[in-house]
């Protein structure tokens, strides 16, 4: 059967799962939460299929065929992340159970700073976003031989329509059965049949530079660059609007906290097969463009019989982590900026219909973008500077702001100030210090300086002064929306 015939079978299948889902999504719990009734394998697949997205297969194939083993790094400090998440405030993130991220940011802090959040988030979601779109047409484009263009709009309304259809609902289902098509394309069949086409691995050792296989350091990834990768990529995971939108799921705080650790633990076995393709394509095709390297693995080496199924869990891969970036975004713009800022009287079935219409606003727009882009890991970079630079540290220091003497004011400044820091050094692309560690520093000297400079306003935030376990027992209307 041809790659076609499976490309086509997978886009029915997505479509038809979304269409039946948006029977049940009656609600604004069932469109946002898929419900909250998520257990622990549904939401460890739910999360794996977020985290595995255009930069963890594009992107870390593209590392691999440049760095070797050490571009692994990408999916392996999501594994740190993950584990400390669960380990530390993961709990109590599904204990608020709210809807968003910049929600939660709302309840640590104040309104404006649950605003910037939105903003902030909004900005950034939308290069990644376009990232995955990128990936998904970079794989149609080498495989079927269709025009960027037209690749690139095939993916984004596939994944436009059926999340417009069924929401988070439809989101999971497609999530659970995705992951399971990327652990057998991915882990079972690619990887192998690579290693095996180049000859096994003794082959592969002679046939690439000795530097492609040190590990867990090497001469182009040393221990600064890992823990500069931590705090850029790393640092999404264990605080992310994606990542939080999956314990949202889950049907208790136990369920999330296992979720996450068994996430991290699937990251790892994905983060070194993808890695093992790039570092094949290499050996293969020396001088084509390294994020070329998958593609050209499904296209060129794969069998006959093996191509369609692995295109097809490639595309999973893609689609798994955009329609989860897309529901994710366009919550919080119905959410957190329509229901709480331009509409505050809207009732539930008008922030659906905002939802929907953000979905397909929102996924133009990133398709906008990603015709205009060109890198995937650059377009991730720089969405994740952003990111990184302004609201990591103020969401950690808003668990314990009563400890360390943080106060909305402080968290708004370091905010706005850490985004716009990181953002500026990336596109100015000033050399030193790092764009990361320049975002997150000035966050960090805004935080804690405006906090003690710039007493809170009561008025502004009547949670002045307490912890997050104090602020738990105050969320009542939480846990009556999500149990």
């Amino acid at each position: 059967m041809s790659a076609v015939f499976f490309i086509v079978l997978y886009f029915i299948g997505i479509l038809t799962c979304g269409a039946l889902a948006s029977k049940g999504a009656k609600g604004l719990k069932d469109f946002f939460l898929a419900g909250r009734k998520a257990g622990t394998p549904m939401c460890t697949a739910t999360l794996c299929a977020t985290a595995i997205g255009g930069s963890a297969t594009i992107g870390v194939a593209g590392l691999g065929f440049e760095m070797g083993l050490t571009g692994a790094w990408w999916l392996l400090v999501g594994t740190i992340g993950l584990v400390i998440l669960a380990a530390t405030f993961g709990g109590r993130v599904r204990r608020l159970g709210g809807y968003t991220l910049p929600e939660l940011v709302g309840t640590l802090y104040d309104g404006r700073t649950r605003l910037a959040a939105s903003v902030l988030i909004l900005i950034a979601w939308l290069g990644i976003i376009a990232a995955q779109i990128l990936a998904a047409g970079a794989i149609l484009t080498t495989v079927l031989g269709w025009s960027m263009v037209a690749s690139l709009v095939a993916s984004a309304s596939i994944f436009i329509t059926y999340t417009t259809l069924g929401g988070q609902r439809a989101v999971v289902r497609t999530d659970l059965i995705q992951f399971a098509i990327m652990a057998v394309g991915i882990c079972l069949l690619a990887a192998p049949l690579a290693l095996m086409r180049v000859g096994g691995l003794a082959s592969l050792e002679t046939s690439l530079p000795p530097a492609h296989f040190a590990f867990p350091t090497g001469p182009q990834m040393s221990g600064l660059n890992v823990i500069s990768l931590f705090l850029l990529v790393g640092l999404t995971y264990l605080v992310g609007p994606d990542i939080y939108s999956r314990l949202f799921l889950a049907k208790d705080e136990r369920t999330a906290k296992r979720s996450a650790v068994s996430a991290g633990l699937c990251l790892i076995p994905f983060a070194f097969s993808i890695v093992l393709i790039g570092m094949c394509a290499k050996s293969m095709f020396p001088n084509i463009s390294p994020e070329l390297s998958l593609p050209m693995v499904i296209a060129e080496v794969l069998p006959v019989w093996s191509g369609g199924l692995v295109i097809a869990a490639f595309l999973a891969v893609l689609m798994s982590s955009a329609d989860t970036l897309l529901m994710t975004t366009s919550t919080i713009w119905a959410w957190d900026i329509y229901k709480q800022h331009l509409n505050p009287r809207a009732d539930d079935k008008t922030v659906l219909k905002i939802s929907r219409g953000g979905i397909i606003v929102i996924g133009l727009l990133a398709l906008i973008i990603a015709l205009c882009m060109e890198g995937v890991i650059n377009a991730l970079i720089l969405a994740y500077t952003i990111f990184s630079g302004g609201l990591i540290l103020p969401i950690i220091a808003g668990f314990y702001r009563k400890k360390i003497g943080v106060n909305s004011n402080g968290a708004l400044a370091g905010l706005i100030g850490g985004g716009t820091a990181a953002m500026s050094w990336k596109i100015l692309n000033i050399p030193a210090p790092d764009p990361i560690i320049a975002g997150m520093g000035t966050c960090a000297i805004l935080l804690f300086a405006v906090s003690k400079l710039v007493p809170e306003n009561r008025t502004l935030n009547k949670n002045k002064g307490q912890d997050i376990n104090t602020l738990n027992k105050k969320k009542i209307r939480y846990q009556k929306r999500g149990g």
